[in-house]
């Protein structure tokens, strides 16, 4: 089985990625430091007369230019910030190279290998910008973390939580969670946009009325983990769950976007869903009204009207 990166991509692509960048950044100091050091010979390296203070001022502020984007590259933040930053630099690079070999009459030779040169530099850097971009869109691990207190002893809580098939009954994005023989778990939910999403899922860890931490396998819909804790509240107040999910969503950063503006973020729901289980284990049942079918949440706070009889 092939081992994957956090967002998706194996560690050989992640590594590729980063050795590109890091190389840009490298590449960027070392240039920028040759320019401001040695502005003429650079110059006409380049096919344009370095020993005019017009050429040699050009040259230094390209320098500077370099030097402020490789020190931005290997600074750990904003990497694909700075890189799409080298993109138009190449590209104002270029059109110097054009105009100052068109105005100096240099050799087409050594304006096509400076012209190449720029066009190899360009291309590296927008294909690491590309890649950045890609990594950026898979989105990483996102986490959702709620707590809250029941009136009811760990015992009691850790056996109704435990019971995974009780799971739908306060956690409304649940359609079905149905639990095989050998103990792994099969999950449907709702997605973003009323879609639907499914996954298997694993337990790692179990200890009673303590901790309940599981883990979605290969081929999840929604790649997923996550623990649910149980300790005796402050003053006898029955007991406090803390739930750590992370997980990450369908379509990246920009699914996770349109899931927030949804109203169906992992992180609404959580609370959500902790609110209705408090009340399944206090009351026996989910309140729920004319205005609010399925029980309290966040969605339906926001979108408040007087209850109206029920036709």
């Amino acid at each position: 089985m092939t081992t994957t990166a956090r967002n998706g991509r194996s560690p050989a692509q992640r590594d590729g990625t980063d050795g590109l960048v890091h190389g840009l950044g490298v590449f960027s100091l070392a240039l920028g430091t040759a320019q401001v050091a040695a502005p003429d010979a650079v110059a006409r390296l380049a096919g344009v007369r370095g020993d005019r203070p017009a050429h040699r001022a050009t040259t230094v502020a390209y320098g500077v230019r370099e030097l402020v984007q490789g020190a931005g590259i290997l600074g750990g933040r904003g990497k694909s910030t700075w890189v799409r930053t080298r993109i138009a630099g190449d590209v104002l690079d270029i059109a110097t190279v054009l105009a100052g070999g068109a105005r100096n009459g240099v050799s087409r030779t050594r304006l096509g290998l400076t012209l190449a040169a720029l066009a190899g530099v360009t291309a590296a850097d927008v294909a690491a910008a590309r890649r950045l971009a890609r990594e950026a869109d898979d989105g990483g691990e996102g986490r959702a973390v709620a707590a809250i207190t029941v009136n009811r002893s760990c015992a009691e809580v850790y056996r109704h939580w435990r019971n995974l098939e009780n799971l739908p009954t306060f956690m409304a994005h649940l359609r079905s969670v149905r639990v095989d023989p050998a103990g792994r778990s099969h999950w449907e939910a709702v997605g973003p946009a009323g879609t639907t999403v499914r996954w298997d899922a694993e337990i790692v860890a179990d200890r009673e009325d303590e901790e309940l931490s599981w883990r979605s396998v290969e081929g999840a819909d929604v790649e997923n983990s996550g623990s649910v804790r149980f300790r005796d509240a402050a003053g006898g107040r029955g007991t406090e769950i803390v739930v750590d999910l992370r997980y990450r969503p369908p379509g990246g950063r920009t699914g996770a976007l349109v899931a927030k503006l949804l109203g169906e973020e992992p992180n609404q729901q959580l609370r959500d869903d902790l609110r209705r289980f408090k009340q399944v284990l206090e009351i026996g049942e989910v309140v729920r009204s004319e205005g609010s079918p399925t029980g309290q949440s966040t969605r339906q706070q926001i979108a408040q009207r007087p209850a109206q009889p029920v036709a």
